[in-house]
């Protein structure tokens, strides 16, 4: 429980008072639940000794108001505490890893890595942020509420409180070694997710040529599989926990049969008097309460564990390093684009090999080769969507490794295969190449990439709005939007 709680301390960054707070403010709510059954304890002791009178009375009614509004503020400001700690943590994680998204090399995002984005960003994140930060405090004030009881059986009885604490620390224990089983399995579960996710968007993205092949049968087996496997590790997941959770209900049950034998033995010895018997029968049934909701409730912080190694893991991939001082000048000689003796290799496995070529000003420069053959990753590669492994790319005469990406993309517009146009405006879609651009020089933008006509043959002409990802295109008419706006950036 501790290490969790430092955990959520580290990940929390700037928060972290708030999520402490929260901790205070669960103490304190902690102890005032208890505090009802300790006064009416006292109260019973002075009824039993005869020492109550009218002023105990309204006093110890006054300490129960108290104790009672001290709860409910406690509990509004922890839950507040918690919750807002929550949303701003994962708000600034969220642009924290698009920054991040933004700095990686495109091979990041083509080695089936898309489905484990999206399980970070629509499960791991959602699932603490929902999950564990709404309820941190809640465990918290039940281990608060639990070590509070176990003080007040030793103040009963020094061996009933023994007795209790030996209870409370074989809970403890075996609650160790579940949280440990319960580690591996959210892991394999978390997996197992992202392999489901993964396998829901290939079938999405493809889904128009499963349905033009009459493949749709063959090609949802893997996603079929994904949905059973995934259904699978989650119920060993479930099943992991149950011996650990019959276990604890066990020791539960021995530890309330023993305290209440104890004290009955004790009050049939003289030990202890009726007042002390009865405040042990009050607390014997609320006793482990505490800990058997905490630990109830640890599964959350076992799978949050697995959440956070996977969040952390994906803000420790590595960037493209972006520390290029260099500028690109304007010069009259030399070739504009020049490979020299680049190689590349996706993984272990060598694309391009020894290439050089050259494109120079105002020229039109085809690459030509039989599908696969490295065209479409030297025309990455010049984006610097990945680093060569050897050689040198230069645009005119600078390393592209010693300019600054944002300097390198000012020079280059692509058009891609598969093209993405967001919902907007056809306008919007094409000035965003250039947002300062005028209305004309949009137009004329538009002419030169012939796509003038057919967009003012929209229902709206270029204020007409595109469905997300332009799915009321056609390719062509998405890849000639796509030139327009490329032509206006240039």
């Amino acid at each position: 429980m501790t290490k969790f709680f430092i955990r959520i301390l580290k990940f929390s960054g700037p928060y972290r008072n708030r999520v402490l707070s929260a901790a205070v403010f669960a103490f304190i709510k902690g102890v005032c639940v208890m505090m009802p059954l300790f006064l009416g304890f006292l109260m019973f002791s002075s009824f039993y000794d005869g020492t109550i009178t009218i002023r105990n009375c309204w006093n110890y009614l006054l300490a129960m108001v108290v104790t009672v509004l001290l709860n409910i503020a406690a509990t509004r400001l922890s839950d507040q505490m918690q919750s807002t700690a929550g949303y701003k943590i994962f708000a600034d994680k969220r642009i924290a890893l698009g920054e991040k998204l933004r700095k990686l090399p495109m091979g990041f995002f083509t080695a089936g890595n898309i489905g484990r984005i999206s399980s970070v960003l629509s499960s791991d994140m959602v699932f603490v942020e929902e999950n564990v930060m709404q309820s941190i405090a809640e465990m918290l004030s039940n281990a608060f509420a639990a070590i509070v009881i176990n003080l007040f059986m030793f103040f009963i009885d020094w061996r009933i409180g023994l007795l209790t604490a030996v209870v409370s620390l074989l809970v403890v224990i075996s609650a160790h070694f579940m949280n440990t089983s319960s580690l591996k399995h959210a892991a394999i579960r978390q997996k197992q997710n992202e392999k489901l996710t993964d396998a829901v968007i290939s079938h999405i993205e493809g889904i128009g040529i499963i349905k033009s092949y009459n493949l749709t049968g063959e090609k949802s087996k893997e996603l079929t599989e994904n949905i059973e496997e995934t259904c699978k590790a989650a119920l060993r997941y479930e099943s992991s926990q149950v011996p650990w959770m019959v276990l604890h209900n066990a020791l539960y049950t021995a530890g309330i049969t023993g305290v209440i034998a104890l004290a009955f033995i004790l009050f049939a010895s003289g030990t202890i008097t009726l007042p002390y018997l009865i405040g042990a029968m009050l607390f014997a049934f609320s006793i482990f309460i505490p800990l058997k909701t905490l630990y109830a409730e640890s599964s959350r912080l076992t799978v949050m564990a697995s959440c956070l190694d996977r969040i952390e893991a994906l803000f420790e991939e590595r960037t493209l390093p972006d520390e290029g001082r260099k500028h690109i000048e304007a010069v009259t000689e030399g070739p504009e684009i020049e490979f020299r003796h680049v190689s590349f290799s996706y993984e272990d496995k060598e694309t391009i090999h020894d290439v050089s070529f050259t494109a120079s000003k105002d020229t039109m420069t085809a690459l030509v080769g039989p599908s696969g053959g490295g065209k479409t990753t030297l025309a990455n590669l010049l984006a610097r969507f990945w680093d060569i492994n050897n050689g040198s790319i230069m645009v005119r005469g600078v390393d592209i490794r010693d300019l600054p990406l944002s300097e390198l993309m000012k020079q280059i517009s692509m058009v891609f295969q598969r093209v993405y146009l967001f919902q907007e405006t056809v306008y919007a879609n094409i000035v965003m190449g250039r947002p300062d651009a005028t209305k004309e020089e949009v137009f004329d933008a538009c002419r030169k990439a012939r796509c003038y006509d057919f967009i003012m043959s929209l229902p709206d002409g270029f204020d007409t709005i595109i469905g997300e990802g332009g799915a009321s295109l056609s390719g062509g008419e998405k890849q000639r939007i796509s030139i327009a706006r490329c032509i206006l950036k240039d």
